[in-house]
């Protein structure tokens, strides 16, 4: 699905990512790790299309097409959904309105506004989540906890095919996480794959990764799976030598 090939990028003539690689394939469920820091969001930004990281040398491909020439609006109709670690509050702009607006442009097609209702009221209940978040504006006066679950929301309506979770942890406590690990979960499958950016183990207790990446100086420095998480957890990023050989799976 997707496929990042020596990739250097750099934010205002500082290089944060230097020959960067990483392969995502179908169905996949991918952790990128490292300190905080370490660039781990900066892959987020170039993947969404952030016009403040300017790519400098290598490619990105995603299902065969080159993700560098497209748009941000052209990803998102390819399939790409970010859910921030820190979601944007838009008063003003009811949920409702915009995955209605988001629909139609995703689609090209009128979204019938019953029909509409009716689906999004539905995964307010499968979600644990107050119907009146459909009209209230986007993430406003919204805890952390309640801002994941309404990005979560707008991801089933969406339903997106390459999904990158930005620290989704980050604050939220733990019945909180284990909700939208097991809901986000519910909604993969065999053609969605999945990007999760984090420094803790917590989230991959739930959503057990294919493959863990280790991100250190600009570059992936040891793979593996799930055990290279759990030995993360025990002993710390410094454990990780640059000279060891990467595990594969």
């Amino acid at each position: 699905m997707l496929k990042i090939d020596n990739l250097t990028v750099s934010v205002q003539d500082k290089v944060i990512l230097k020959d960067f690689s990483l392969e995502i394939d179908d169905g996949n469920i991918v952790a990128l790790m490292g300190p905080n820091g370490i660039g781990k969001s900066t892959i987020c930004k170039v993947l969404m299309g952030d016009s403040n990281y300017h790519v400098d040398k290598g490619s990105i491909t995603y299902n065969g097409e080159d993700l560098l020439k497209m748009d941000v609006v052209t990803r998102s109709r390819k399939g790409i959904y970010l859910v921030s670690q820190n979601p944007v509050e838009i008063p003003g702009v009811s949920n409702a309105d915009m995955l209605r607006s988001a629909l139609e442009c995703r689609t090209g097609e009128h979204v019938n506004f019953f029909e509409f209702n009716k689906e999004i009221t539905a995964l307010c209940k499968k979600l644990n989540i107050p119907p009146s978040f459909i009209h209230r504006g986007i993430n406003e006066d919204m805890s952390g906890g309640e801002k994941k679950k309404n990005e979560l929301l707008q991801l089933y309506i969406l339903k997106p095919k390459f999904i990158i979770l930005d620290e989704l942890d980050s604050g939220l406590d733990v019945d909180s996480l284990k909700d939208l690990a097991l809901s986000l979960k519910e909604y993969l499958s065999d053609d969605i794959s999945l990007l999760i950016i984090t420094h803790h183990n917590s989230i991959l207790e739930y959503l057990v990764p294919d493959k863990v990446c280790i991100l250190s100086d600009g570059k992936i420095i040891k793979s593996g799976d799930y055990r290279l998480a759990l030995e993360i957890e025990k002993n710390g990023f410094r454990s990780i030598s640059v000279s060891e050989e990467v595990i594969h799976e």
